[in-house]
């Protein structure tokens, strides 16, 4: 059975929030598996989590909707944030093509916009799954799909 945190975030500054303390949580090696619509929250969450990892300029992050891929550096420079948006993908191969296998690392997370179209190529990894939903104008539903026991402590749940 799945565990599952759910949280509603009012506006896309708590969003970006949700994801500083879901940074806490990640360490290296995970997958991080992005499903929901347009404007959704998204690239606000992982533009928390790379707040949350210590990215030098997080007003950087943004997605990667037509260059595929977006990396940046976190910790002390440690880590390697791979920022991929699938949304433009039209295959499975398209998405290998693009060297997911070498992002797939212990030293680096990987975060995947529109996860759902590659989710066949994501089983088998350190897979995080959060799906997120529009609730009203501001709200946002993001459910975090088989949490880590880190994870429900970094975010007090």
């Amino acid at each position: 059975m799945e565990k599952i945190i759910e949280i509603i975030t009012n506006s896309a500054k708590e969003t970006i929030e949700l994801g500083r303390k879901l940074a806490a949580a990640l360490h290296g090696g995970e997958v991080v598996a992005l499903i929901g619509d347009l404007g959704s929250g998204k690239t606000h969450l992982i533009k928390g989590i790379a707040i949350g990892l210590n990215a030098p300029d997080p007003t950087k992050v943004c997605s990667p909707t037509f260059v595929l891929v977006n990396e940046y550096a976190a910790g002390d420079g440690d880590l390697t944030l791979y920022h991929i948006d699938a949304y433009r993908l039209n295959s499975l191969r398209e998405f290998e093509l693009l060297g997911f296998e070498d992002f797939c690392r212990p030293d680096a997370i990987v975060l995947v916009e529109w996860a759902d179209k590659v989710l066949p190529a994501l089983s088998g990894l350190n897979l995080l799954r959060i799906e997120l939903s529009h609730t009203g104008q501001n709200q946002r539903r993001i459910r975090i799909v088989n949490p880590t026991g880190d994870m429900k402590r970094s975010m007090q749940v």
